[in-house]
């Protein structure tokens, strides 16, 4: 299985990702990082990722051959943390055929109803269970 996780800024919620991620996946699991810039894909990579790219393209191109796409639900919405989210990387992620497992942040201004507020490492918890329940 494919798990692409996607995240930008400093990647941290990302890194966060990949290390629940590798601690519990199957080895032949493959975690590739994609940064929407250099700083967020070092720190996916130090996390534990077994390959990493940036930018659009990178983003664009993983999306559509990963199983689980994953990171903060931002990466749904053009123009999201900060401008980071092209309309062209939301797009991908959004019609990608890959199971979507999205951490929710209150940054994207959007709100998920029944979701309630929990510490960020509670999402990332959870977020990784989903995970790892559909790979097995």
């Amino acid at each position: 299985m494919r798990i692409v996780v996607i995240d930008g800024q400093g990647g941290g919620i990302g890194s966060s990702l990949v290390g629940k991620l590798k601690e519990a996946a199957s080895p032949e699991t493959e975690i590739i990082a994609v940064g929407t810039n250099a700083l967020a894909t070092s720190a996916m990579l130090k996390a534990g990722a077994m390959a990493g790219a940036t930018g659009e393209n990178a983003v664009v191109f993983n999306a559509s051959r990963a199983d689980v796409i994953t990171g903060p639900m931002g990466i749904l919405l053009a123009n999201a943390m900060y401008g980071e989210i092209t309309p062209d990387m939301a797009h991908a992620v959004s019609s990608s055929q890959a199971l979507k497992v999205l951490v929710p942040i209150s940054q994207c201004s959007v709100r998920v109803a029944g979701v309630v507020g929990k510490p960020m490492a509670a999402y990332v918890e959870e977020v990784a269970a989903m995970i790892l329940d559909y790979e097995n």
